[in-house]
């Protein structure tokens, strides 16, 4: 195993890299060569393939010798953050209540750097062109869920997740004004609930309440999602708006009285 060095502020360079090499598999790479590993974490062949070889060493990827691929046991790292959160618990079974009621696919997510990480989800069909499954990431700017969360952030924190992220059009109506980004946010913090329209994806409308804790602080939202040619906008308002944030209420009651997750800070990209 290559020695651990330690840069200033107690920063540990080699883990960081070494996740960094885990984070490059994806859904689009599922498994990669050595030289496309290296390609895509920006680093030497010499440098991937010690973080590869250690990783194949621990049993988190595995190997044919040519290609490299991810091992079932990289979900223990997930699992050991889930497994120490009350909400998924609590928010399963409203969850279902919910989606029972309205028909259409419910969600739960945190907020993590600049993203929302699905942690609960009872779907119905399939509106979007990726799958989602407990763990999956979008922008948070682009997305029901995240803007409400966003939206109980204080002004320095807002602005440094602003200064770190790029409003880049990812569907057809996507808001990339940092201006009217912020004045969004100002109207969903005040009416608390927001609506998404084909911003994330064409298609693809949401609608999403946040989750409070015991001290009123936003720490998970939970939304509804629908395809446009089931729900317009007016029918999200009238027809699921009412029973979300009454699931909201719900999950936030239970959350208060049971060990809570805290807000995830946000991070810091990966330095190599």
């Amino acid at each position: 195993m290559e020695p651990v060095s330690e840069v200033s502020g107690g920063y540990v360079q080699s883990l960081a890299r070494g996740l960094l090499v885990i984070r490059a598999f994806n859904e689009a790479n599922p498994e990669m060569t050595l030289s496309e590993v290296a390609r895509a974490t920006d680093m030497s062949r010499a440098a991937a393939r010690r973080f590869l070889h250690t990783l194949v060493h621990l049993g988190y990827v595995w190997t044919d010798g040519r290609v490299f691929a991810l091992t079932p046991r990289v979900l223990e790292l997930g699992f050991a953050y889930l497994s120490s959160l009350s909400l998924p618990e609590i928010a399963q079974p409203y969850l279902e209540r919910l989606v029972a009621e309205v028909h259409e696919s419910a969600s739960v997510s945190v907020l993590d750097g600049p993203d929302i990480v699905y942690i609960a989800r009872v779907p119905t069909s399939r509106i979007m062109t990726v799958s989602i499954n407990i763990g999956t990431r979008f922008p948070a700017y682009a997305t029901s869920m995240g803007r409400v969360i966003l939206a109980d952030l204080d002004e320095a924190a807002l602005e440094g997740y602003l200064s770190e992220v790029d409003l880049a059009p990812l569907g057809p109506h996507t808001m990339t004004s940092p201006v009217e980004f912020k004045a969004e946010l100002g109207s969903i913090r005040a009416q608390g609930w927001a609506l998404v329209d084909q911003e994330l994806e064409a298609g693809l409308r949401s609608i999403a309440a946040p989750i409070r804790d015991r001290s009123n602080r936003v720490v998970a939202a939970v939304n509804i999602s629908s395809h446009v040619s089931r729900t317009s906008p007016e029918d999200a308002r009238r027809k699921l708006l009412p029973p979300l944030l009454e699931t909201a209420a719900r999950i936030g009651a239970d959350l208060a009285v049971a060990p809570g997750p805290r807000r995830v800070p946000l991070s810091s990209p990966i330095r190599c």
